[in-house]
């Protein structure tokens, strides 16, 4: 991996950098869709490189049951199995420790599921996972974590954390002995949950072993926890990470969350929300989501957005075609897939502009304006974003609301 921080924001934590990995140049921060199973639901992966990404996810765990690393062996690794010609991460399985935890028990050794199509037992064990990877062929693998869910308190927390750390040592040593460091490169996971203590004995850790990683990620966030307290974590974690390596925040992908983390610092983010909410009925926009079940876009015969270069948007198909086919048709989720993906790539192609511009904060605020309109700020996003110096309510004081500020459309009545 090459990594260059090309431009800095003068106000904020903000930066531009050019990953370049063996399928490609990366420009950051960039959001990542979610290919779980080698495939992101609704599109071909030509049509997924066609709208500029350069750069999705794949899950361990679920590649490892279905097709195997039998298939995957012979096809010459996922790359080539899905057709898919740019860059590539995949997540190690720590998330399905959370996700399919009634399938799962913890031990030193490592992870023991349950299938859940079969129910037979598989160990993954740190060594295992990496192989795994390996095999896949990803550009960026993960660590194998210990995973615990964001509200968990007491002692499990601390123990997820230490086990983490004791796991990257085990990942980094089969990493090295691969012959494969230089092709692919291994991130490091801070856990520690909500306690600004854990955290700091994590990234202390784990920077510690800065030599056997390429970059790190923020893990154990997104999970039902106070957004005041998520930003909190996420700018502890940024602020302690060495500077020349890149910063993943695991499972952000609502568009606020996304501009306030890397207003905090962080390079990389992923999420399934704009894909799965595109099968929801919901189009992504610049004024908030948009939920095209609601009868009154049923003589609405304007795209989901005028100005959105998406095929769907320039090619005019309208809204009132699409709440007309969005709980029927596939070819509705579809349409709404490849408009959120690109949504979500300009979002991030924005912030790269304007930190490279000298204009993020002015960036932030007009965003902002746009997505929440007369409803009011986010009150977490505004206590995060003045705290590396933009005020969103510099002119406008009581634009501002309590709670987690997701603007959903879909909550209101037809």
């Amino acid at each position: 991996m090459q990594f260059e921080i090309i431009a800095k924001c003068h106000t904020t934590k903000a930066r531009v950098s050019r990953m370049t990995l063996a399928h490609g140049v990366t420009m950051l921060p960039t959001f990542m869709p979610v290919a779980t199973q080698a495939a992101i639901k609704g599109l071909t992966p030509q049509q997924v490189e066609l709208l500029g990404v350069t750069l999705i996810l794949n899950n361990t765990y679920h590649l490892n049951l279905r097709p195997g690393l039998k298939v995957l062996n012979e096809a010459g690794g996922a790359h080539k199995f899905q057709g898919w010609h740019r860059n590539l991460l995949t997540d190690s399985g720590g998330f399905q420790l959370v996700s399919l935890s009634k399938f799962t028990t913890i031990t030193e050794e490592g992870a023991l599921f349950a299938s859940p199509f079969t129910g037979e037992p598989t160990m993954l064990t740190p060594e295992e996972s990496i192989s795994i990877q390996h095999a896949i062929g990803a550009d960026i693998i993960m660590q194998l974590d210990d995973v615990v869910s964001s509200l968990t308190t007491g002692p499990r927390v601390g123990e997820a954390m230490e086990r983490s750390v004791r796991w990257l040592d085990r990942c980094i040593r089969q990493h090295e002995q691969s012959g494969k460091k230089d092709t692919q490169n291994l991130f490091a996971i801070v856990q520690g949950g909500l306690d600004p203590a854990l955290r700091d004995r994590c990234l202390d850790e784990m920077i510690a072993r800065r030599d056997g990683v390429a970059g790190y990620a923020i893990g154990g966030l997104s999970g039902g926890e106070e957004k005041d307290t998520f930003w909190r974590i996420i700018k502890q974690c940024a602020d302690k990470l060495p500077e020349e390596r890149p910063r993943y925040s695991m499972g952000i992908g609502f568009a606020e969350d996304l501009l306030v983390c890397v207003a905090l610092g962080v390079d990389m983010a992923d999420c399934v929300f704009p894909t799965r909410t595109a099968r929801f009925g919901v189009a992504l926009t610049h004024q908030g989501p948009l939920n095209l079940k609601l009868s009154k876009h049923a003589q609405d015969f304007g795209p989901i957005d005028e100005a959105c270069p998406c095929p769907t948007c320039s090619e005019k198909t309208s809204r009132a075609m699409l709440h007309h086919i969005v709980t029927h048709e596939t070819v509705a989720a579809h349409a709404l897939t490849i408009h959120n993906i690109v949504f979500q790539a300009q979002v991030m192609g924005r912030a790269r502009s304007a930190i490279i511009a000298g204009t993020f904060p002015d960036y932030l605020r007009s965003f902002f304006s746009n997505y929440f309109g007369d409803t009011g700020y986010p009150e977490w996003c505004v206590n995060a974003l003045r705290s590396v110096g933009v005020d969103l309510l510099e002119n406008n004081p009581a634009n501002v609301v309590p709670g987690k500020g997701a603007k959903w459309e879909y909550a209101k009545s037809p």
